[in-house]
């Protein structure tokens, strides 16, 4: 009997981990769909605009107020901005000063360009540890993954 009733206990134990990478793997984003649209300090236009963010910025999502959304950028800086501005097509940050764009997912494959920190560059591909890339002159390639920020 005693086994039993340490059963509910064991149970939590061996489902936090798998709770938390669900709720990590489920965390919202967005990205700009307009050419500026401005980050405020609350949802409503009568809010000071905090930063202005560029066609493709990332965000991720941390609250609604009506057709408001709280976010947050690649620095941690969190904001509101406005539901119809922001749309669903995957984008990354570049988080790092610097960034080789390569041929291929090696560090092993030719260098093609770079991008700076702030960059925005559009989502083509994903694997574990590259993302493919287009910067907006039309360049396309590969970028570690951990060097980046977004989806």
């Amino acid at each position: 009997m005693t086994r039993l009733t340490h059963l509910p206990a064991v149970l939590t134990l061996l489902l936090l981990p798998l709770l938390a990478l669900q709720a990590a793997q489920a965390r919202e984003m967005v990205s700009v769909n307009r050419p500026v649209v401005n980050m405020r300090d609350g949802a409503g236009t009568h809010h000071d605009a905090l930063w202005a963010l560029n066609r493709g910025y990332p965000l991720e999502v941390t609250g609604r107020k009506g057709q408001w959304l709280k976010v947050r950028d690649f620095e941690n800086d969190s904001g509101w901005v406005y539901r119809p501005l922001v749309g669903k097509t995957p984008h990354h940050v570049v988080k790092s000063r610097v960034v080789n764009i390569r041929s291929g997912p090696t560090t092993g494959s030719r260098v093609i360009g770079k991008a700076e920190q702030g960059d925005v560059l559009r989502t083509l591909e994903r694997s574990e540890r590259w993302v493919k890339v287009q910067q907006q002159g039309g360049l396309k390639g590969w970028v570690a993954r951990r060097l980046l920020w977004g989806w």
